[in-house]
């Protein structure tokens, strides 16, 4: 059986070995554990296909229990999130009109061949009176998806994120509720093999002090010391990021804003049939052995909070 994944480059292919335990020669047989579990996994309706399943290897560094338990939560959350996770047409007029806001983006150059992906993400050109949180957020969900299939820096790198609040207003930290910040974190912490590098505010107003204490309370230890806080002071923020790999409008080198933007638009357009195919993936909880992952069991907060105050 010859494995379906795409070649590396040497130094990725070195920091797979060095960090995430990849043995080339023993890929074939994780992978063919990893299916015959799901096969035995009744509650899982999951894609089989090498290149999604290495993720979760690589994102467990090879621990064969970690990636499965990866995988069985990876889709219980997106099953008990519908409201981010079904009906993510690209063609659909809304969600076309805010993949093309550019919200969040992947930044095409990286420190080194075989450093973390920088996203970089920028609340403030979505207007909150005219789109939901949500609806925002399931674009997100979408490149992340397809991150997940075609980049390899960041499945093995890990990931950067440059969170930019110029702009950000009161009425966008009152769509952040408790719950789904809570629902967020889960899905990016104990829902996604991908793993956070760092985390960099720029810009903060007045008010994020709020919704930030409330994203540290869900974080892991972990996660949590990888958030760097640096207001308005690029030059700290280049520490860390180098200013060269920043887009033009930023004054890097970067390729534009317009242009990254206008080529996530053209992939994710191109990956449409994926995404209404994923609509049929997720977990069946009836059939799930033991406790159920319910959006109650994962979440269960609804109505224990007030909406957040924001002055």
């Amino acid at each position: 059986m010859v494995i379906n994944l795409r070649p590396l480059p040497e130094a990725l292919t070195e920091k797979a070995g060095r960090e995430l335990n990849e043995k080339p020669d023993r890929i074939e047989e994780d992978l063919v554990a990893i299916r015959q579990w799901l096969a035995r996994s009744p509650h899982i309706r999951a894609r089989i296909d090498d290149q999604f399943l290495v993720a979760f290897l690589r994102g467990c560094k090879y621990s064969l229990e970690r990636a499965k338990e990866k995988i069985d939560m990876f889709y219980s959350v997106r099953t008990a999130i519908p409201e981010l996770m079904k009906n993510r047409d690209p063609e659909e007029p809304r969600l076309l009109e805010i993949i093309r806001l550019g919200v969040g983006l992947p930044l095409p150059q990286t420190n080194g061949e075989d450093a973390p992906r920088i996203m970089l993400i920028r609340p403030g050109v979505y207007d909150p009176k005219q789109y939901r949180i949500e609806e925002v957020i399931k674009v997100s969900t979408m490149l992340n998806d397809v991150m997940m299939l075609e980049d390899d820096n960041m499945v093995i790198g890990g990931q950067i994120g440059i969170l930019d609040l110029a702009n950000v207003t009161p009425a966008h930290f009152l769509q952040f509720t408790p719950t789904f910040v809570k629902k967020m974190t889960m899905m990016s912490q104990e829902g996604s093999p991908l793993r956070q590098k760092g985390f960099h505010y720029i810009n903060t107003p007045s008010g994020f002090e709020l919704v930030f204490n409330m994203f540290k309370s869900f974080m892991s230890e972990k996660n949590r010391s990888r958030l760097y806080v640096h207001g308005s002071n690029m030059e700290s923020l280049y520490e860390h990021v180098p200013k060269r790999l920043l887009p033009k409008e930023y004054g890097g080198e970067g390729t534009s804003l317009k242009e990254i933007s206008a080529t996530w638009e053209k992939k994710l357009l191109a990956y449409r049939q994926y995404f209404l195919e994923e609509d049929q993936y997720g977990t069946d909880e009836r059939k799930r052995v033991g406790r159920p992952k319910t959006a109650e069991s994962m979440f269960g907060m609804e109505g224990s909070f007030r909406q957040l105050q924001v002055d």
